[in-house]
């Protein structure tokens, strides 16, 4: 009797992989908003208590700018993608992984920010963040990466630029996020929370390529009408 051999892992369509990772996104949003709460205050004194709270305000806006950008970028890849391997699917893991990890350093970050914004857990809380932040980074280095050694598994119209692109970005990102947490670490907490609410909106106005590599016109809207490649 002849044996049968281990079937391969196959390549699978994008639908599952999707649903999967927009749940995830909403999961890291509802935790950030967690870390906004009632602060204990004696009679007369929520004014100046939700004043106080500064730090978790600033820190939200950071982290759910982040994760608004990682979340149309992360469709704007999907828009090219026909098919998935199992590295992409690696890939597309190591990022969910660091984005449901990052209300955990923005509840450290507010919370040594409130204590004492230049004291040595401020300065840990930043570098806490920036380390994970530029993790994020380097996973979609990993993601692109991906995309480069496997082509075929792009449509066939995606522009020649986002790849490239896409890394550039990805690379620069955990570049500045590293640089972020040593300026916040050795100068200033404070310097490194403006990089972080800052970087996001760079992250945003680049969603659809660096300049000379935009998305042509009507992009998004091919791989619908094409439609998607299933299991093979």
């Amino acid at each position: 009797m002849s044996r049968t051999r281990p079937r391969k892992f196959s390549r699978s369509e994008t639908t599952r992989a999707e649903a999967f990772s927009d749940g995830v996104f909403a999961i890291a949003v509802t935790l950030l908003v967690l870390n906004l709460a009632d602060p204990p205050h004696r009679p007369g004194g929520l004014g100046r208590a939700l004043l106080a709270q500064w730090p978790a305000y600033l820190g939200y806006v950071a982290s759910f700018g982040y994760v608004a950008v990682i979340w149309l970028n992360h469709h704007q890849a999907f828009v090219r993608i026909r098919t998935m391997d199992r590295g992409l699917h690696a890939a597309n893991l190591f990022l969910l992984l660091t984005t449901g990890l990052l209300s955990f350093p923005t509840a450290v970050v507010a919370d040594a920010l409130q204590a004492d914004p230049m004291g040595t857990d401020a300065r840990v809380a930043v570098a806490l963040y920036a380390g994970i932040a530029a993790a994020m980074c380097l996973s979609w280095v990993a993601f692109y990466e991906q995309m480069t050694r496997r082509p075929e598994l792009l449509d066939p119209d995606v522009e020649d630029a986002y790849v490239r692109h896409g890394r550039l970005r990805s690379w620069a990102g955990a570049l500045a996020y590293t640089m972020a947490g040593l300026l916040g670490a050795f100068v200033a907490p404070l310097l490194a929370i403006a990089v972080f609410v800052l970087l996001p909106v760079f992250y945003f106005v680049t969603s659809e390529g660096l300049p000379g590599g935009t998305v042509p016109p009507g992009a998004g809207h091919r791989a619908d009408q094409t439609g998607r490649d299933g299991a093979v």
